[in-house]
This record gives structure tokens, C-alpha cells and sequence, in this order.
């Protein structure tokens, strides 16, 4: 007798770490990945960190042919209104979703942010499942661009990284360009990225590089707008 497969969320930035996460699950005959699941910042509509529209979040999930769970939080929002708004659509999927106990991180080595995520989940009988923990994330970003993903930068750490960055293409121009104390993936929070092309997305996510903003002095934006031009 074949097992069934067992649900899982995938915690859904939009970005190049959680489509590699994606990416190993799904070849995980293990596991079925039931949906994506998105902190989205009401009145902005834009991905809570990231900054994307929610309309090219929504166009993504479409590619992925998956679906797509918004937790939505105020500006400004505190850690408890998050969690708390975090875990009462996590019971609500549990109600709907047979079987859902596990929730997908693309988190990379930061061992304060696992931990505090496994905490969160333990509080109502889940667990994290972290497919890409302690790989090489030079190795990694490499393996992003060589598969074929195209992503661009959406947010800058103006104190970690030059404001120049924002827009550009994470591809091996970008990965040469990188300053050596930067990771490169990212994941001191030096940058946010969007995928918007690749393996498991059906079409690209189509758009054009709006406006590049900052924020409290230090972030840096790079808008990105939905468009039909081919």
C-alpha cells in the first residue's frame, strides 16, 4: 500500500529562498504541499519585509499552479498582533486540511529565527520543516541562478549594502558584484528578492521596475508594477 503524502504550507516570501524550499519539498515524495502561505500588510497590500504588490504575490501562486493563504497584518504591526493573527489562520487551515502539522521554512542558518518559529508552532501542536538548513549559501545562490530562476532584488539594507543593488537581477553578475562580507543569500537581511521566472512557474510573472523608494532612512525599495506587455 502507497503512502499518502503529507500536507505541508510552505512559509511564502515571494523570494529565491522560499522557492528553493519549494522546490525541495515538491520533489519530496513525502510530503504535498497544500498551499503558500503569506504575511500580507493591509492598506499597503504589499508582502509584509518585501514590499512586493500583492497582485504579482497573487500572479506568482497562479504560475506555481498552488494556492495561495494571505495572513493579513496591520503598518506597524506588533509581534503579537502577528502571531496571533499567524496562528488563528493556522487553525484554520488545520480544520480544513487533513492531516496539516507542518509548516515549510527556507531558512538558511540563522539559529535564533528557527528557533523562535519552532517555539511559535509548538504552541498549537505544529512543527517547521527547514529543507535548505546549513547548506552552503554561496553554493546555493550559484544553484538558484544555474536552475534557471530569475529574480530581482526588491529591498536593500542601505547599511549593509549599497542602494544601487535594489532593482538589480540576482543572477552571477549581481553574485561577482556582492561585497565579501554580504551573504549571498541574503540572509542577515542584506536584501529581499521576487522570483519571477523559473522551474515550477508555469509563465513569468510579468512587470516593470517602478519607482525605487527609502524607508526609515535605511531600506530601499525597488517597485515592482504588474504588466501585460510581452
Amino acid at each position: 500500500m502507497t503512502d499518502v503524502p503529507q500536507p505541508v504550507l510552505v512559509a511564502w516570501s515571494g523570494g529565491k529562498d522560499s522557492a528553493l524550499a519549494l522546490r525541495e519539498i515538491q520533489s519530496d515524495g513525502r510530503y504535498r504541499v497544500a498551499a503558500l502561505l503569506t504575511t500580507v500588510t493591509a492598506g499597503y497590500d504589499r508582502i509584509s519585509m518585501h514590499g512586493v504588490r500583492r497582485t504579482l504575490l497573487r500572479r506568482q501562486a497562479e504560475s506555481l499552479r498552488l494556492p495561495l493563504e494571505e495572513v493579513v497584518i496591520s503598518p506597524g504591526a506588533s509581534n503579537d498582533e502577528y502571531e496571533g493573527n499567524m496562528e488563528a489562520a493556522l487553525a484554520a487551515l488545520r480544520t480544513r486540511i487533513a492531516g496539516l502539522d507542518t509548516v515549510v521554512f527556507g531558512d538558511l542558518f540563522l539559529a535564533d529565527i528557527r528557533a523562535y518559529r519552532e517555539r511559535m508552532l509548538a504552541r498549537i501542536g505544529m512543527r517547521g520543516l527547514f529543507p535548505l538548513w546549513l547548506r552552503d549559501t554561496r553554493a546555493l545562490a550559484h544553484e538558484f541562478v544555474r536552475l534557471g530562476y530569475r529574480a530581482v532584488l526588491v529591498c536593500v539594507d542601505a547599511g549593509a549594502l549599497g542602494a544601487e543593488f535594489a532593482g538589480r537581477e540576482f543572477d552571477a553578475h549581481l553574485l561577482h558584484d556582492l561585497p565579501r562580507e554580504v551573504d549571498p543569500c541574503g540572509e542577515n537581511g542584506e536584501f529581499h528578492t521576487f522570483v519571477y521566472a523559473g522551474p515550477g512557474l508555469d509563465q513569468p510573472v510579468r512587470h516593470q521596475r517602478g519607482p525605487v523608494v527609502v524607508r526609515d532612512g535605511r531600506f530601499v525599495y525597488c517597485d515592482l508594477v504588474e504588466t501585460t506587455s510581452r
